[in-house]
């Protein structure tokens, strides 16, 4: 149950995500800004740490930061901010560690996970800054091809596999999604086209061995979370990998 929570949290926001890239920039914002509060109020759970509303709300507003930020930001910099929103998310969570006092249950991992939470999540800014990007101005399916290749990794991940058979699997099955994708479907160059889905395959394969490993998640919110800061993740990477090979 709990593998078919987090592949599902993770599908679901992932087509979001790409749907909402081909209607336009603010439904983007607002797929990605519920990705941040899925994140956000389901990582203390997934942690199992005190102060979880608090937390949350941390996690989730440096989410919601970083991609109206990305947004709305002029000029070819829209991720200026993403390093100082992180600063300041991860200085807020040891303050709230601070503020809790000598003695509680805790602490280090609650400020360990807590900004581990801050990062994934304000990570997810960098699909509002990939739509921006003019290579994907006129759709030209690289969204689309990511998609493929995450949804891909997804399959892999599912598998009741050891890990060093399905970690190379999503790698290898992720990469020729992209390049196939690009061959077949859109102008994308194929190098492209199989770096990011190479990275692709490589943050799935990383987050289920964490999971596996971790033996969780044991709660909904905490599955939720889980499933949906991969996705998130790969925001931040896809835009740099964009702009690298394609602008």
């Amino acid at each position: 149950m709990r593998s078919v929570s987090i592949a599902a949290a993770a599908a679901v926001s992932l087509c979001a995500i790409v749907a909402s890239a081909y209607l336009s920039l603010p439904a983007v914002v607002v797929v990605l800004s519920v990705a941040s509060l899925v994140i956000g109020f389901g990582w203390p759970h997934l942690l199992g740490v005190p102060a979880k509303k608090t937390m949350g709300s941390i996690i989730a507003g440096a989410g919601i930061a970083s991609v109206l930020t990305a947004a709305l930001l002029s000029g070819p910099r829209v991720l200026l901010w993403f390093a100082a929103i992180v600063a300041l998310g991860m200085g807020l969570i040891f303050v709230v560690q601070l503020l809790r006092g000598t003695g509680q249950s805790l602490r280090l991992e609650s400020a360990i996970g807590g900004t581990v939470g801050v990062l994934l999540s304000t990570m997810a800014g960098g699909w509002a800054g990939a739509e921006r990007l003019a290579s994907n101005a006129a759709d030209s399916g690289m969204m689309l091809l990511t998609g493929a290749s995450l949804l891909f990794a997804l399959v892999a991940a599912l598998l009741p596999w050891p890990d060093r058979i399905v970690g190379p699997l999503a790698v290898v099955l992720a990469t020729l999604a992209g390049t196939m994708g690009a061959i077949l479907f859109t102008s994308i160059p194929v190098l492209a086209a199989a770096i990011v889905g190479a990275v692709c395959g490589a943050v799935i394969a990383s987050f289920r061995r964490l999971v596996v490993a971790g033996r969780g998640p044991y709660s909904l919110p905490g599955a939720l979370a889980v499933g949906t800061a991969p996705i998130a993740a790969v925001g931040t990477m896809v835009y740099f990998l964009e702009k690298l090979l394609l602008v």
